[in-house]
């Protein structure tokens, strides 16, 4: 049987890869109690990373920034290569959503290097495209 913490968890993660803002914010709460409470620090940081996309999908830049990073620096700290590739991959696109460009596409870069060192092809070929459709100011 699953423990909570990985039902909240597998839906808070599905809910932000899906962008879907009212499964966000009913399942990052709940994840992110159990992992405070239990000091799980990659379970913390996936909700980091959720409530990020939430906050970027309601137009919360700041707050998203403030998330996204605080994920960052938990699943740096874990080496954890993947969720650092997927973390720079948000935070790429909310600086689309802040239509800065630069940023993205560094986000975006880094994030592809990890992918490729890891050999996560099908993450390889999502930031490639990603790469491809990049908005430049007046485009």
């Amino acid at each position: 049987m699953a423990h909570e913490h990985s039902v909240y968890m597998m839906l808070a993660d599905s809910a932000a890869q899906a962008g879907d803002e009212p499964g966000l914010r009913k399942y990052a709460p709940l994840l992110e109690e159990l992992a405070l409470r239990d000091q799980h620090r990659p379970y913390l940081a996936v909700a980091h990373r959720a409530w990020g996309v939430a906050h970027r999908l309601a137009g919360e830049h700041a707050e998203a920034e403030m998330r996204l990073n605080k994920a960052l620096e938990l699943f740096e700290w874990l080496q954890a290569r993947w969720q650092i590739g997927r973390t720079l991959a948000e935070l790429a696109a909310l600086a689309q959503a802040r239509s800065d460009p630069d940023r993205a596409q560094a986000h975006l870069t880094q994030a592809l290097s990890y992918f490729e060192a890891m050999g996560a092809t099908p993450d390889v070929e999502r930031i490639r495209r990603a790469l491809g459709t990049v908005r430049q100011p007046g485009n």
